[in-house]
């Protein structure tokens, strides 16, 4: 084989690795698997009052509300390391989330996305009435209808995308054990309509209180299993 054809072979194979290596790397990214933990924020005064609050920044947590998020903490890192803490831009989940960032010493990184679902036309509206005004167009949302608009709101389509996106950037922080603070409403929707084992009948039944959680596994990609529903085994 002359100088050339060697050359020519060698310059040939490393084309090749190179390509290969173009091809198989953004899958090989796309396939690391997270442990994603969602956390409802404790007791706010919004939930104290009654009344449906999706303000921003919103109410801060009542005592009962700080109690409980000192307690959700201890729970939280009993035997676990969390390597990263997020919470949306409402006050109340900050607010949770801080005791269990001052036991991890870990800072609290706040994510737009993981705000909770606007109400719309039904701010400052009874809860107990959400499930016919607020909760209408989410229910639809599960339905598969997700044009479904909130009167003065998002429908399902620009709520998936802005939570997906602030889970997007806890998977790119190559966080693999990450815990998110959020909101009942957010969490209990984004899981079932994203995740590839949803048993709706939990949202009824077992529906997130304050500090309850849920635990998902996977990456943006490939997507989402549900293992832990509040202390109910999933998987």
């Amino acid at each position: 084989m002359t100088t050339h054809t060697r050359r020519t072979a060698a310059v040939a194979a490393l084309v090749v690795a190179l390509v290969a290596g173009m091809l198989t790397a953004p899958n090989a990214v796309a396939q690391r698997i997270i442990t994603l933990t969602l956390v409802r924020h404790a007791q706010s005064e919004g939930n104290a009052s009654g009344l449906i609050d999706t303000s921003t920044p919103g109410p801060p947590l009542t005592a009962l509300g700080r109690e409980q998020a000192e307690t959700a903490a201890q729970k939280l890192a009993a035997g676990h390391t969390f390597d990263g803490i997020y919470a949306s831009t409402m006050i109340r989940t900050q607010q949770t989330a801080q005791p269990l960032a001052d036991l991890s010493r870990e800072p609290v990184t706040v994510l737009p996305g993981l705000r909770e679902i606007e109400a719309g036309i039904y701010e400052g509206q009874p809860e107990a009435l959400a499930g016919f005004t607020y909760y209408e167009a989410p229910t639809r949302w599960l339905q598969g209808d997700r044009t479904a608009r909130i009167p003065g709101s998002i429908d399902g389509d620009e709520f998936d995308a802005r939570f997906d996106e602030a889970v997007r950037e806890i998977y790119d922080s190559e966080d693999t054990d990450p815990v998110a603070f959020s909101h009942a409403g957010a969490i209990m929707t984004w899981v079932a309509m994203n995740v590839d084992n949803p048993d709706l009948g939990l949202l009824s039944r077992h529906p997130l209180g304050n500090t309850g959680h849920a635990v998902v596994k996977g990456n943006p990609t490939g997507g989402w299993t549900l293992v832990d529903w509040d202390g109910i085994n999933t998987e």
